[in-house]
């Protein structure tokens, strides 16, 4: 697994726009990576987080009252991207797969400064996590390429990097049995200090199984948290039944890793299960009109227990 950090920085968010090429890139010493790759994962508390799945995104402000920690997990071959404004803590938590990396950048880069135009100062600072593999190494490549061309279009910033070094940092990896596997799956963000941390999850709803669904289906990166109203936005989704669904259902965990995994070897124990339950959603709603009516997304808030309670809008 990969573990990078990049650091861009700004006088202020003015220089987007304004101070063409002011900004640099740096990629910190491996001896950084060493140590977060060795701590223990943390156990985040469903009351306080928003957990994002494959292919989504969400991004929040410190005066968020309903979100503390942005999560994610699973990250195999994927990649988990935190991108953090300093000055204003405006701050995404990305699930990239790499099915549309260079459509997928812009929209994270811009759901922070869209948060962060107040701020006077400040930088964006970006992690990304993600597997020890030629997949996920060409992933890390597009990600950072994505941000860098984006940069130079906008006459945004100058990518360099620290001690003129342009390699990602290989050092999440363990081999068990002859089998590369990543020491960390997961991390967490808490919103109001920025610190990331491994982290391991229990809860990754609201509604896990529709939103997977969405994803298996092929659904494109999507936004799910309207930080304005501390709202999870889900769909309208759309899906059209399969005719060779059922198929998966009856068959062994050895053939649903090999043929619905890219890393068959390496997948949480949770794999399977997870896969047969999005299966099982997807043949109980063939098609996903009848969960949209009038092709109206779900809306979800926090009670003041902690949970997400979907809420019908007028």
């Amino acid at each position: 697994m990969h573990i990078s950090t990049i650091t861009i920085k700004f006088k202020s968010t003015g220089d987007l726009k304004d101070q063409p090429g002011k900004g640099c890139v740096s990629i910190p010493r491996t001896e950084h990576a060493k140590q977060f790759a060795s701590r223990c994962q943390e156990p985040v508390d469903p009351k306080q987080l928003l957990y994002v799945q494959q292919r989504e995104f969400a991004a929040t402000t410190p005066a968020d009252n309903s979100v503390s920690v942005l999560g994610s997990d699973d990250a195999t071959t994927c990649h988990l991207v935190v991108l953090r404004h300093t000055g204003s803590g405006a701050t995404c938590l990305a699930h990239c797969d790499g099915s549309s990396t260079w459509t997928e950048v812009p929209l994270i880069v811009n759901a922070v400064t869209s948060r962060s135009n107040l701020a006077k100062e400040g930088r964006l600072s970006c992690i990304l996590l993600g597997d020890d593999r030629k997949t996920s190494h060409s992933l890390s490549l597009n990600i950072l390429g994505g941000a860098g061309v984006m940069g130079r279009a906008m006459g945004t910033w100058k990518v360099t990097t620290a001690g003129g070094e342009g390699s990602v940092i290989d050092m999440n990896d363990v081999i068990k049995g002859g089998i590369h596997l990543p020491l960390l799956y997961g991390i967490g963000v808490h919103v109001k200090s920025g610190y990331v941390f491994p982290a391991s999850f229990i809860f990754r709803g609201p509604v896990e199984e529709l939103r997977s669904a969405r994803t298996f289906s092929g659904g494109q990166m999507v936004e799910v948290y309207d930080s304005s109203r501390e709202l999870v936005k889900i769909g309208p989704c759309r899906w059209t039944q399969s005719d060779d669904m059922a198929f998966w259902l009856s068959q062994d965990d050895e053939i649903i890793l090999q043929y619905l995994s890219t890393s068959p070897y390496a997948e949480p124990p949770h794999f399977i299960q997870h896969i047969k339950s999005t299966v099982q959603f997807l043949l109980d709603h063939l098609t996903s009109d009848g969960l949209f009516p009038g092709g109206q997304p779900h809306f979800y808030r926090r009670t003041e227990e902690g949970k997400w309670k979907r809420i019908y809008q007028q």
